[in-house]
């Protein structure tokens, strides 16, 4: 199968805007956005030049996306092997995405714990990466749910490269706002200023959207979709 017939599949098709969607409200969460200051000043370090911003901001993306891409790939094997496509592997795996949705809104107590490696990496361009990978791998209630979700459709795809793909598309949703701040674009400094003045609303938007995949996963309804979208799909011809 080529790059395109992959990309086209009609799983990671359907999948891609709502990861895409995911990794924004991600960056949009009370746990990400307020620090958003704090992270680029920590990996561009002392200097105040755009550039080295830039390029940090981009190495702290990487960081995180290596592990995101990792547990996508992960999760796409699972799927392969525990048959993820079935109604009740579905079902289950689209409850927990529910109960993650509401965690996101403050429910389960236990959910609502953040967890921190107690590592500080290097301030700067060397530590940017290390800090990204941190950033990736601790538990907070904004990251864990929508991670989660995205990792839940992963599997569904039943397929590594097709996980790994939907994975590298979350990261983009949290790492694209990263780059345009610190590339100073006036309209993302404006609307990250419009955000912050309704970080709740947006949060309950986060949360809403993580209960309907999972019940759409639930009901079996996201699968039937995704068989009508293999046939749409393979009523075209790719030409290359």
């Amino acid at each position: 199968m080529n790059p395109a017939e992959i990309i086209l599949n009609g799983s990671l098709l359907a999948a891609m805007p709502i990861a895409l969607l995911a990794g924004l409200v991600t960056f949009l969460s009370p746990c990400v956005l307020p620090l958003v200051p704090g992270y680029l000043g920590y990996v561009s370090g002392a200097a105040q030049s755009k550039g080295r911003l830039v390029l940090g901001a981009i190495l702290f993306v990487l960081g995180f996306t290596i592990v995101f891409v990792a547990l996508g790939v992960l999760a796409g094997s699972a799927g392969l092997l525990f048959f993820a496509n079935s109604f009740w592997v579905q079902f289950v795996l689209g409850l927990f995405v529910v109960i993650f949705g509401f965690a996101m809104l403050g429910q389960f107590s236990f959910l609502q714990r953040s967890f921190k490696i107690p590592f500080s990496p290097r301030v700067g361009l060397a530590g940017a990466p290390l800090l990204g990978v941190v950033f990736a791998v601790g538990w907070t209630p904004c990251i864990g749910p929508t991670l989660a979700a995205v990792l839940t459709l992963a599997s569904t795809t039943g397929d590594p490269v097709r996980g790994g793909i939907l994975a590298t598309v979350y990261s983009l949703g949290i790492g694209i706002p990263f780059v345009l701040i610190a590339l100073g674009m006036r309209w993302a400094v404006t609307s990250v200023a419009f955000v912050k003045q309704h970080l709740r609303t947006f949060n309950r938007f986060g949360g809403g959207l993580l209960i309907l995949i999972g019940l759409l996963l639930m009901t079996g309804i996201w699968g039937q979709f995704l068989t009508w979208m293999q046939g749409v799909n393979g009523e075209f011809q790719l030409v290359l």
